[in-house]
């Protein structure tokens, strides 16, 4: 049942409310579920578990140009819309056409500061989601059940799974915390309301998310077993994957070893490719045997305007006027795609590559073919478009909103755990080095509607032939910039793409630039956090 989660958030209007007045700058643990309202039955559980599943999707509880963040917008503030603006439209990827809109100019030219307001959003939603979980769990330990008379076994039992899937959750928001910041403020269920907490460092980081992630996967849902929209062994493990395989980033550690043991037990939970490669981005993508994780979108449940409705409106082009294609509005132009990331599909091998959706202008007028190159940001008709994402059906039926997307956004999918299994043994990890080569044919075949043309040979199979393949493969689903930074080519000059370091044919960006800041609010609001280098 695809909207287990919304259906309940629907309920929560009265009760999930602003932490603090600076929640936006930094999460103070106070009583952000109302205790009162929600946890009086063991129902009220199960519908406090949807609010912290649901900081991932909404902003707020009454629509989507509500925010439950005091002093952050809504529209800078969307989980998901963040993620992806940090890591995608700050690479080769993509770009926003619209530079007035609060915060995009800045991230993809790679001149942001501290002031940015979607780096604010983002470090402010995902200390709500430490706040939420934290509440969570203060509010379910056994003495809080037996005070409040909840004894059945069965409940009890479901409570305690709650629990853990609570603390993959916080786990998660450390982990991004981490990736992006380099840093937190680390809050637990145990610290005193309105407490500052301690600043941790991306290596406390990293300990919290592994040994949190490590202790409660044993007592999670098998893989496939629980309802959809609430995680499995498969997402904890996922995160497990890529802490070890970016631990060279993070800690100056070799954990490829350990990246391969998650990658196999993820591959051995029964996922399997979903047959046609765009069917993962439309509106019943929650159906996909690929899916390891989605955070849930719907189109009258839970209007917002996150990734997957930013994706699917941007992408239509303003000659084109596609919408129609994709059962969509469209926002005329407003995504187009960076002439590096169209040269990732250079030569015949990808004449008939499904992930090649690709639009260079309408076909037949000469008057309007697009150039490859955009020399100016705000001219919607330079630069080619993408159409990956969809709000039809895999049947062709279309979504239930023409504004807001019923696309999951697909966080994590099987085709990852490919390409992050082949990586880690070429960097050294223990593992089948064929059986490498035979995952990325898979998506190669799967991309070519079952043929071998596009697959490669052992020699091919190279650490720079997988960055590009990552591309090819994970564009838009904000993977990018954790990517580049983990082979050596986000900062510096090594790799420069359009309007790198703000110059249309790209420049070096200094190392510091591997990390976001910290907001400025945010190291108002507890001293104990510092600024990161060069900010």
């Amino acid at each position: 049942m695809k909207k287990y989660i919304f259906i309940y958030i629907l309920v929560l209007t009265t009760v999930l409310q602003s932490c603090t007045d600076d929640l936006n700058v930094v999460s103070k643990d106070d009583d952000v579920l109302s205790s009162d309202a929600l946890y009086t039955s063991p129902d009220g559980y199960e519908k406090a578990l949807a609010g912290v599943y649901g900081n991932l999707t909404l902003t707020g509880v009454i629509g989507p140009n509500n925010s439950s963040l005091e002093g952050v917008d809504a529209g800078t503030s969307q989980f998901t819309r963040c993620l992806l603006y940090l890591q995608d439209l700050t690479t080769d990827e993509l770009v926003w056409s619209y530079e007035a809109d609060e915060g995009t100019a800045e991230l993809q030219r790679n001149i942001w500061t501290a002031s940015n307001p979607i780096i604010l959003g983002m470090y402010s939603r995902t200390m709500a989601s430490v706040s939420y979980a934290n509440e969570f769990l203060r509010q379910s330990t056994p003495e809080k059940l037996q005070s409040r008379g909840i004894t059945d076994a069965t409940k009890l039992a479901d409570i305690a799974l709650y629990r853990k899937e609570v603390r993959v959750l916080r786990a998660y928001a450390y982990y991004n915390m981490m990736d992006l910041f380099g840093k937190a403020a680390m809050y637990t269920e145990n610290d005193p309301i309105n407490y500052a907490g301690p600043e941790f460092s991306r290596k406390q980081l990293f300990d919290f998310v592994e040994s949190e992630l490590l202790a409660v996967l044993p007592d999670l849902k098998p893989a496939h077993t629980n309802i959809y929209g609430r995680l499995d062994q498969g997402m904890a493990r996922m995160i497990l994957a890529k802490i070890y395989l970016n631990a060279q980033v993070y800690i100056q550690a070799n954990r490829y070893n350990d990246c391969v043991t998650q990658c196999k037990a993820i591959i051995a939970s029964g996922y399997s490719l979903k047959p046609n490669y765009l069917d993962n981005f439309k509106a019943d993508n929650n159906t996909s045997e690929e899916m390891i994780f989605g955070i849930q979108s719907d189109g009258v449940v839970s209007q917002n305007w996150g990734a997957t409705t930013v994706l699917t409106n941007g992408q239509i082009g303003a000659w084109e006027n596609n919408g129609a294609d994709f059962g969509i509005g469209g926002w005329s132009g407003a995504l187009r795609i960076r002439k590096q990331f169209v040269q990732k599909f250079d030569g015949g091998k990808f004449n008939q590559d499904s992930r090649k959706t690709i639009g260079t202008g309408i076909q037949g007028d000469p008057s309007k073919q697009r150039t490859i190159d955009i020399a100016d940001i705000g001219v919607k008709t330079q630069g080619y478009i993408l159409s990956k994402y969809s709000n039809k059906t895999s049947t062709g039926g279309n979504g239930s909103s023409s504004t807001y997307a019923d696309a999951d956004f697909p966080l994590f999918r099987l085709a990852d755990v490919y390409l992050m299994y082949a990586e880690a043994i070429l960097r050294g990890g223990n593992g089948d080095a064929a059986q490498a080569l035979t995952y990325v044919n898979d998506l190669r075949k799967r991309a070519n509607n079952g043929t071998t043309v596009g697959n490669i040979t052992a020699t091919d199979l190279t650490l720079d032939f997988l960055i590009d393949e990552r591309a090819r493969e994970l564009h838009w689903e904000a993977h990018r910039r954790q990517d580049l930074i983990r082979f050596g080519k986000y900062t510096g000059g090594s790799y420069n793409w359009a309007w790198k370091g703000n110059a249309s044919t790209g420049i070096s960006i200094p190392s510091h630039m591997s990390v976001f800041p910290i907001p400025v609010g945010s190291l108002g609001a507890n001293r104990n956090l510092t600024q990161n280098t060069g900010y």
